[in-house]
């Protein structure tokens, strides 16, 4: 199994979901930019939307958007998926929130000029974090246990904290710093050049 990815992107969401269910896989970085693979491939030979990440199965088969990915990944080690009887549901609940409602002001964040989208998205941001601030219900989104929901929230609060100097709130300052502590987040951080 590979997983096509580029550092610091939203890629590194399976990759840490991946880490943390203990599966063995390759991994390939990808210039974004240029499609390209850091083997001088063409990526959209892969996948022809022609962004990370992007997960091949041994027979080859291609599995794409974090949402399907990162549930998949939570299929093969169940203990990352949240428990109750919705669990399952409430994960791919929050993985849509997150890639839909925070990804996306990202995205528009960092590639539409003028001060005043800047202004609205960042205000846009601020708000999705203050209501997922308010969802945390324990140590983790879901409670005690880290879902593979978490690994996407980790990587947007990165994004936040980092990239695009959107200051989360306190409990999720507290929360990523919890969960950059886990080794499979290091592990993560480390192949990517990260730690």
């Amino acid at each position: 199994m590979k997983l096509y990815h580029a550092p610091g992107s939203c890629s590194q969401a399976p990759h840490i979901a991946l880490n943390e269910a203990g599966l063995s896989f390759d991994r390939v970085k990808v210039d974004v930019p240029t499609r390209t693979t850091e083997t001088g491939g063409d990526f959209t030979e892969i996948n022809p939307k022609g962004y990370v990440p992007a997960l091949v199965f041994d027979n080859g088969e291609v599995l794409t958007e974090n949402v399907a990915i990162i549930t998949w990944i939570a299929e093969q080690a169940p203990h990352l998926i949240p428990s109750g009887p919705l669990g399952r549901i409430r994960m791919i609940e929050a993985l849509g929130f997150m890639t839909e409602e925070l990804h996306k002001p990202f995205l528009t964040y960092m590639f539409l000029p003028g001060d005043e989208m800047k202004a609205i998205n960042r205000r846009v941001i601020g708000e999705r974090f203050d209501y997922l601030a308010g969802q945390l219900k324990g140590a983790y989104l879901f409670g005690d246990d880290f879902s593979a929901a978490d690994a996407l929230l980790f990587v947007m609060v990165s994004w936040g904290r980092g990239f695009f100097d959107v200051k989360p709130p306190g409990a999720l300052e507290a929360y990523h710093a919890r969960v950059a502590e886990r080794p499979a987040v290091q592990a993560t951080l480390k192949a990517e050049g990260f730690a």
